[in-house]
């Protein structure tokens, strides 16, 4: 009997993410179909356990878009939709996904937050130099103490004129 290693998944409108978590695996199979079936075995450990899935995901696929990366920690598949759409589930089969099935958080990202960065995406800042916007955040390195004790001094000498001018009202005022 095959067991099922950790299968995490995220998507987008025009893809899904993939991530089977099974480390030092050997003999790597995966085969996707256009129809939306994913098959995937390998062994894993001293003793070569077997593992294997085989799950039917929500909707049609384009397979030569789709790329496979088979890592020492996990094999990653990013699976390209036919359709842009966001899917209602991972699966096809609807109630209860297997226990091995889980959302994979750290790649999830809602529908409405896409359509955000995308629009932050897709401005164009062409050779505007940020740099001279004078926003601070130079640090420690770049802090000027002196240019600090200028704005200080000058906001200092404006009261002190005001107050002097205020002090020199009064006693006319009082003569």
């Amino acid at each position: 009997m095959n067991r099922h290693p950790s299968v995490k998944w995220a998507q987008r409108s025009d893809k899904v993410y993939i991530t089977i978590e099974l480390p030092d695996a050997k003999d790597v199979n995966l085969k996707l179909e256009p129809e939306g079936k994913f098959f995937f075995s390998a062994t894993s450990g001293a003793d070569k356990t077997p593992y294997e899935i085989d799950i039917d995901l929500y909707d049609k696929v384009d397979v030569d878009e789709s790329k496979a990366s088979v890592g020492l920690r996990n094999i990653c598949y990013l699976v390209k939709k036919v359709e842009k759409k966001w899917w209602s589930r991972f699966l096809k089969q609807e109630g209860k996904p297997p226990v091995f099935l889980k959302v994979d958080w750290d790649k999830w990202v809602d529908e409405d937050e896409e359509q955000e960065s995308k629009s932050g995406a897709d401005m164009d800042f062409g050779d505007f130099d940020f740099s001279k916007l004078n926003m601070g955040g130079s640090g420690p390195e770049g802090f000027d103490d002196a240019a600090e004790d200028d704005e200080d001094e000058s906001d200092t000498e404006e009261v002190e004129a005001k107050d002097a001018k205020a002090v020199g009202d009064e006693s006319e005022a009082k003569e």
